[in-house]
């Protein structure tokens, strides 16, 4: 459990329940990094941050992470083989040109990774499709089809496709809505779709 005096974000939170104390994170697409920070301070680990943008990564630097400006497009090269323990790619999957390349990469570097991505199979994002007949716009999914850096959009069920064709288990699964924990339904009532993979 997270005990600083500011709460994570509930995506991140439920991302730092998931790794263990004292692993070696690589935290892909870190953002301000927020959850770094957290599992450092916290649960005794030691990370990097990978992120392209200027004020991320400058953001990153201030909370005192090891963060590193970079293309996750390029691969992840600079890392030997399982140098560490987990990685994190946090809702940057669906943005990414090759999403096959970026899991190969991420099984090669690390024992294990958590994967979340927007779920597109969630019922509001159907429901906009059907009865509205326009891509949808949501919490999760804010932008309009015709800007948004979104290029890969799945489900559920098209995830645990991606893991078996690329020879990864699925070690745990969760889903939110908001910041609410769904067990029902995931693939229709869950927004946002967690995945461990190893």
């Amino acid at each position: 459990m997270n005990t600083s005096t500011t709460p994570l974000r509930g995506d991140l939170q439920l991302i730092f329940d998931w790794i263990t104390p004292n692993s070696r994170v690589l935290d892909l697409g870190c953002g301000d990094g927020e959850l770094l920070a957290a599992l450092v301070k916290h649960k005794n680990c030691q990370g990097y941050g990978l992120e392209i943008a200027t004020d991320y990564v400058l953001a990153a630097m201030q909370r005192g992470i090891n963060v590193i400006q970079a293309d996750l497009e390029a691969g992840l090269q600079h890392f030997n083989d399982n140098s560490f323990d987990i990685i994190v790619l946090s809702q940057t999957i669906q943005s990414m040109q090759n999403t096959e390349k970026i899991l190969r990469e991420m099984k090669r570097v690390a024992r294990e990774a958590i994967v979340t991505f927007p779920n597109f199979g969630y019922w509001r994002n159907r429901l906009q499709i059907a009865l509205r007949g326009h891509m949808p716009v949501s919490e999760r999914m804010p932008y309009q089809w015709y800007n948004t850096p979104n290029i890969h959009w799945c489900t559920l069920q098209d995830f645990d496709k991606l893991c078996a064709k690329n020879h990864l288990n699925v070690l745990q699964r969760a889903v939110m809505s908001g910041n609410k924990r769904i067990s029902l339904w995931p693939n229709l009532l869950g927004s946002l779709a967690f995945y461990r993979v190893g």
